[in-house]
């Protein structure tokens, strides 16, 4: 008999009371609250991926903490209100603020687009904080300054003054714990959101020392009215003037098993909402949407399988526009150093790199934080640590597999959809369509300036490869038979797709060389690697002219070829 399902899943739904009063499906992470309490730390900065679960759990601590609420309701049979810590539900005076919604495309538009983050928490508590009290005040006074901002009806004359926003946010600090006789609990979601666009929009030093430095580090410095503060976002930033006097801040990054378990799903949660929504945690979902380790525990993306379970389709769901740009223009800017790790990373699977988790990009360009960001924001994960600052890292799974191709076709200056055309050309076997779009890329993408011997083309060819993973296993100069094959596919998917080997030539007679190329496939048995159907091409080139030929075989289990297929 089939359980009865009487909830409903809670897609783009990141509130904690809008979850409970609605009756969506909830995974208990309540005891995040219980550790967050165990460990009495002043300043605790969490970073994690986007999409993560970061905002559901921020409104859990405000909803749980926050002295104006009633929650008991809400929270009754979740694990947290069995401990100790139950009766602190609702005592602590609470300033919740979100930054992942603060964007511009210039230093002024970025200070406005905070001032609107902030003005919330002056709004929600004007009331209270200014009850029976003299209205010539710093905090009033900011408060108006907000509401002159926001009765501007010409949206090109909206503005905010620097000093004014600059102390915004400790002066509500300190009037709520004047009001509250309590340390303040203080919860900035994605706090380094407005250093990201910053970044991006060639303002960061600038905004950086006259607005957000200033504006965090003293609410979070020396501050005697802020109890606790907890804040997230995808990676810490270490040097700016934000933690610059700050040396009490607990990081914790994807590497640490502190809150390890508590943002995104583990394997247990993710199998027993499966079943409890009708679904089996097969392999084909662990392959999309398994592969992520925090600290020492393997972690689903909740977001994707909320969206596998509303939808019931094995899709990408993970999507990260803001992230995706950033890395993008890392990868784009990125030096030798990084690209031969890149290179192996597409080749391999996995390669040994040295990354910062605890340092920003936009503070310290360069190898370690490029690979730190990736790391931090999901691209990519790690499967092992080696020393200090040491990891062997990976593509966590196919979901972000097919994401990162976006990123490689920048990589390439293709088109993740032309590379997406090529390689379905490739895995249909369809040697005339594959030959066409081969060509087009070659015309387009690659310069007479590059192209010097056939080692031109296998590293052009491998660095589109990126469009086959999650299908393919991509070997590059791997020993196979008698030789080192230029490049080697092994399906991964062997019934649908063939096994791959493509051999490259250069001369002035493209037909013969591509026959010589498969000719050398045969000579070196370069297919005993596989057992299978196997699609061997040799491809000649003159600069930017080429052809192929191929061959289908079958190669059985003692990697010898049985009779032809064409």
């Amino acid at each position: 008999m089939e359980k009865e399902i009487t909830w409903t899943l809670p897609v783009g739904v990141d509130s904690f009371t809008e979850i409970r009063e609605e009756k969506h499906y909830f995974v208990d992470k309540t005891m995040f609250i219980s550790d967050f309490l165990k460990n009495k730390e002043k300043v605790t900065l969490i970073t994690r991926p986007r999409r993560f679960g970061k905002t559901l759990n921020m409104s859990m601590m405000r909803d749980f903490f926050d002295i104006t609420q009633n929650n008991i309701a809400i929270f009754e049979g979740l694990r947290i209100m069995n401990t100790e810590y139950a009766h602190m539900i609702n005592s602590r005076p609470t300033l919740y603020l979100t930054f992942k919604g603060v964007t511009g495309k210039n230093f002024d538009a970025l200070k406005l687009s905070l001032a609107h983050a902030v003005k919330e928490g002056y709004y929600k508590h004007a009331t209270a904080l200014n009850k029976s009290e003299c209205e010539e005040n710093e905090f009033f006074a900011i408060y108006k300054a907000f509401k002159k901002m926001d009765q501007e009806t010409d949206t090109d004359k909206r503005k905010i003054d620097s000093d004014v926003l600059k102390r915004s946010l400790t002066v509500l600090i300190h009037r709520l714990y004047e009001h509250f006789q309590k340390p303040i609990l203080l919860l900035i979601d994605e706090y380094d959101q407005p250093l990201i666009e910053a970044h991006a929009s060639n303002c960061r030093e600038e905004f950086s020392s006259q607005i957000y430095g200033p504006f965090l580090g003293d609410a979070l410095k020396g501050n005697e009215s802020l109890g606790q503060s907890l804040l997230t976002g995808i990676q810490r930033v270490a040097k700016e003037s934000i933690f610059s006097k700050l040396n009490n801040v607990a990081v914790y990054t994807v590497a640490d098993e502190t809150y390890a378990t508590y943002f995104g799903l583990t394997e247990t949660e993710t199998k027993t909402a499966l079943q409890d929504n009708g679904l089996k945690l097969l392999d084909s979902v662990k392959e999309y949407y398994d592969g992520y380790r925090i600290g020492d525990v393997d972690i689903y993306n909740p977001w994707s399988i909320i969206n596998y379970m509303k939808r019931k389709k094995l899709e990408p769901y993970w999507v990260n526009t803001s992230t995706n740009l950033l890395a993008r223009q890392l990868i784009l800017t990125a030096d030798s150093e990084f690209f031969m790790d890149f290179e192996t990373l597409i080749k391999e699977g996995e390669v040994d790199i040295f990354a910062l988790l605890d340092a920003s990009f936009i503070e310290l360009e360069s190898t370690e934080t490029i690979w730190g960001l990736l790391i931090n924001a999901g691209y990519i994960t790690i499967s092992k640590k080696i020393g200090m600052e040491e990891y062997v890292v990976r593509i966590p799974n196919f979901e972000v597999k097919k994401e990162f191709r976006t990123i490689v076709g920048l990589y390439t200056n293709i088109k993740a959809s032309n590379l997406n055309g090529l390689f379905n050309a490739l895995f249909d076997k369809n040697m005339n369509r594959f030959l066409m779009l081969y060509r087009k890329m070659i015309l387009r993408h690659l310069s007479y300036h590059d192209i010097i011997d056939e080692n031109s083309f296998h590293m052009f060819f491998l660095g589109m490869c990126m469009a086959s993973q999650g299908f393919y296993q991509v070997m590059s100069n791997r020993e196979m038979g008698h030789g080192r094959s230029d490049i080697g596919m092994k399906s991964l998917f062997t019934n649908d797709r063939p096994h791959i080997i493509i051999e490259f030539k250069t001369g002035k007679n493209v037909k013969k060389e591509s026959e010589n190329a498969l000719e050398q496939i045969f000579e070196k048995a370069y297919y005993s690697q596989f057992a299978g159907d196997v699609l061997c091409i040799g491809i000649g080139h003159d600069k930017k002219q080429c052809e192929l030929v191929s061959r289908l075989i079958q190669v059985n289990e003692f990697g010898a070829i049985a009779p032809e297929i064409t």
